[in-house]
């Protein structure tokens, strides 16, 4: 069974990794920083007519 404590550990698990992951990012040149921004608004844009659609 699941707890509290095992979803708050998986929480700051994935918050480290997207951490990381944006460190990565930091360190691209500005083509790429702006390839990566326009792909996580897609992203996000697509999630939000979803949820309008639901």
């Amino acid at each position: 069974m699941k707890c509290a404590e095992d979803d708050s550990v998986a929480s700051r698990l994935k918050v480290k990794e997207l951490l990381k992951q944006f460190r990565q990012v930091e360190l691209m040149n500005a083509e790429d920083k702006n390839l990566i921004k326009t792909l996580i608004d897609a992203f996000l844009t697509k999630r939000q007519v979803q949820q309008l659609a639901q």
